[in-house]
């Protein structure tokens, strides 16, 4: 059973590597405007890397009626992925997706 699941939306697609699903999240899956900022980011990976990357702890949580518990879940799965994934490789797989979406 493929271990890495998309789980945007309740999407459910299953993938056996970390990389095809953050490929997936980012362009199957509409991007979203941080409450934080307002940037606007992909879905997944992405925005969890951005929260958390660009504001503190405390503006995620106000912005995101969140608690201590959803802060730990995501920097856990962050954390996750970035020692399982080759982030290199997905950003090589994205730059190749935009360019065949080019007409």
């Amino acid at each position: 059973m493929p271990a890495w699941e998309c789980d945007i939306d309740g999407c459910g697609e299953r993938f056996d590597s970390v990389e095809d699903a953050i490929v997936h999240q980012t362009s199957e899956h509409e991007r979203r405007e941080c409450k934080v900022c307002g940037s606007v980011v992909p879905d997944g990976y992405f925005a969890i890397r951005h929260a958390f990357d660009e504001h503190s702890r405390a503006e995620y949580v106000r912005a995101y009626d969140a608690d201590s518990n959803d802060v730990r879940t995501r920097e856990r799965i962050r954390d996750e992925i970035e020692e399982t994934a080759n982030l290199q490789r997905v950003v090589e797989r994205l730059d190749e997706h935009r360019s065949s979406e080019l007409p």
